[in-house]
């Protein structure tokens, strides 16, 4: 596996996972204080879309890994629970790594 397959799914999960605060922040401030309407169809609509690239990489990366069925329905879920994101990217990297370096190495021995 590539490297490049795990860092892209890195960076989508934490770009993710940062606008999905925003957007629970910007829904506080619109339902709480009813400020920041516009702001909030915005972020809404920017963490949509970087949702649906989270969901393309997280899949990509879980086909190559060869992740059960269980486990990739979880780190796609996770793009949706505020500050998930966070730890099951970092859990998946630690998993991942291993992988990467071997295709690495076998990759560099050839």
């Amino acid at each position: 596996m590539k490297r490049s397959v795990l860092t892209r799914y890195r960076v989508m999960a934490y770009v993710t996972a940062v606008m999905l605060l925003a957007l629970c922040t910007c829904m506080i401030f619109k339902y709480g204080f009813d400020k920041g309407e516009d702001l909030t169809l915005l972020v809404s609509q920017v963490h949509g879309v970087l949702y649906i690239i989270y969901l393309v990489f997280a899949f990509d990366l879980g086909q190559k890994a060869r992740w059960p069925f269980g486990k990739l329905l979880w780190v796609l879920l996770s793009g949706t629970i505020p500050t998930a994101a966070f730890f099951v990217e970092h859990k998946v990297t630690k998993q991942v790594e291993p992988l990467v370096a071997g295709s690495e190495a076998s990759a560099a021995r050839a």
